[in-house]
């Protein structure tokens, strides 16, 4: 073999899936370290998956954005299982990563909008009103025009069912922040929902 067919095969991207599939064909046992992480990130996903995918639904207001920002985020914390500190914490880093990728989904949704071209106008469809009706919820509707930390806050605090702490270990702010953005929120929202009726 000459240097130059070695630097090629070298350069070729590996398949994992074919990895791990000839792993398992020729016998070759994945160390100990991946297995643990692997039984770790399946434990998690099976036990709160769902919650997560509820909570990302809630921000994004997209469930199939929010299983794709959940997936993303278990997949992030797999990769990343040997670098954390206290593996103990895995589902509140979970909750901040799909609180911040939803956070992105978001402002990249903002960019599209700003920068998309006017549709003509149409008739709307079936589909389109029965949306339109579900979106006129008071509650909703009051919640959508929340400022985003406020929104999140009542979100994790009333529908997520989290302490304190825990919004504050999802969002990446202090506890005094929290109570700050809830009682705020809360606030606003009551107005909002008596203005309306």
């Amino acid at each position: 073999m000459t240097m130059r067919e070695r630097r090629g095969r070298a350069a070729r991207h590996t398949n994992v899936t074919q990895t791990l599939v000839a792993e398992t064909v020729t016998g070759c046992s994945i160390t100990a370290r991946q297995r643990s992480a692997e039984e770790a990130v399946r434990a998690l996903y099976s036990a709160n998956y769902q919650s997560l995918v509820r909570l990302a639904a809630i921000l994004v207001r997209d469930t199939a954005t929010a299983e794709e920002v959940v997936q993303d985020a278990f997949v992030a914390m797999h990769g990343a299982w040997r670098r954390l500190r206290d593996t103990e914490k895995a589902l509140s880093y979970l909750r901040q990563s799909v609180v911040n990728r939803s956070r992105s989904v978001l402002r990249h949704r903002a960019v599209v909008d700003k920068y998309a071209p006017k549709p003509a106008p149409d008739a709307p469809s079936a589909e389109q009103g029965a949306i339109t009706l579900l979106e006129r919820s008071a509650v909703i509707a009051a919640l959508r025009a929340l400022p985003a930390r406020q929104r999140e806050a009542l979100v994790l605090r009333y529908y997520a069912d989290l302490s304190e702490a825990q919004i504050a270990s999802a969002m990446g702010i202090s506890r005094g922040a929290v109570k700050t953005h809830t009682v705020r929120g809360t606030s606003a929202l009551r107005t909002a929902l008596e203005q309306e009726s």
